[in-house]
């Protein structure tokens, strides 16, 4: 496996954002940060490579039938977990002002680890982990001490004998009070992906950071900078990659100079052409074909490219893009 994501699978409720044929209130859509990485990993991945996608669903009792049919035309290297006791994990998502996302769930949730890992996903080479700080650094911690079980247990030589961490921090604890957690979880992985609201949350400038729905670019250069001098990875040879919604996305990382280079990118619909029919699950699905290029070899900026193309994908129909013939939505 070339990625593994510990994001979760969801069946959501969607109120759509308010434009003209939106704004309708839609029921079982297939959703979840699990779902949309894998989406973005497998549209890089392809068929011939779609094996190398790695992810776990939670099926409890009213786990339709369509979905596990659709999951399985992925052709992914998906865990199924039958949990019939309790109802599959359900979110509400709803848009308001500006696209302003709200979130709650409305059924139980069932949080994934790395002792839900099977030995395949475990050697994955490379883990999209969505979480607060001192949980990405118990999972970077967990999986590494578990995937070293695994090797003397075995007696085999593993020569990836880290993986590559990309986190995507939660919203809710992206504030001030968070940060020395933050710089402490940023030494543990190589790749950190905020989009620019969660970055100023971090050091509490929010309000300077979108104005009049626009970025503010020299905000998100300024504050990613700041993250760069902390160190991210434990060579410090991290990136971090700020995602901007319609506005693209902002790559900032050190070069081998010393100096720091900011790099931005448009988004895949980067007009209101009426395109963009549900934005839900762009980010994540970003991160899954950025982990996927990353892995790959590419450079965060190429892999930033790749991402920007799978989640315009994502964002062109009601959940999740139809997949005929190794095309995605014809493309």
């Amino acid at each position: 496996v070339d990625v593994c994501t510990l994001g979760m699978f969801i069946i959501a409720t969607s109120k759509l954002p308010e434009k003209p044929g939106n704004g309708r209130v839609l029921t079982d859509i297939m959703g979840g940060a699990g779902s949309y990485t894998a989406l973005g990993a497998r549209i890089f991945a392809g068929s011939r490579r779609s094996r190398l996608v790695g992810w776990i669903v939670d099926c409890g009792s009213d786990f339709p039938d369509s979905m596990r049919r659709e999951i399985e035309q992925w052709d992914t290297s998906c865990l199924f977990r039958p949990t019939p006791e309790r109802l599959t994990t359900r979110g509400w998502n709803g848009y308001g002002a500006g696209e302003q996302r709200a979130f709650r769930y409305t059924t139980p949730k069932l949080r994934l680890d790395e002792t839900n890992l099977t030995t395949e996903l475990l050697m994955s080479k490379s883990f999209h982990l969505i979480c607060q700080s001192t949980r990405c650094m118990s999972l970077v911690n967990g999986i590494m001490q578990r995937r070293d079980r695994l090797r003397e247990e075995r007696s085999f030589k593993d020569e990836s004998v880290r993986p590559m961490f990309i986190w995507e921090p939660v919203p809710d604890l992206c504030i001030p009070s968070e940060w020395d957690n933050c710089r402490k979880a940023l030494n543990m992985i190589d790749c950190i992906s905020p989009n620019h609201v969660e970055l100023a949350g971090f050091f509490g400038k929010e309000a300077e950071v979108d104005r009049n729905g626009y970025v503010q670019r020299e905000v998100v250069e300024t504050l990613a900078s700041q993250m760069i001098n902390v160190g991210i990875g434990p060579l410090r040879e991290g990136s971090i990659v700020v995602r901007a919604g319609k506005d693209g996305c902002c790559i900032v990382r050190r070069l081998e100079n010393g100096q720091i280079q900011n790099t931005w990118l448009p988004a895949y619909h980067s007009s209101d052409t009426g395109a963009v029919i549900d934005p839900t699950g762009g980010g994540n699905t970003f991160l899954g074909g950025l982990a996927m290029a990353l892995i790959n070899g590419h450079t965060p900026e190429m892999a930033a490219a790749y991402g920007s193309v799978v989640a315009g994908v994502a964002i062109e129909q009601i959940g999740m893009p139809k997949l005929e013939a190794d095309r995605w939505n014809g493309i």
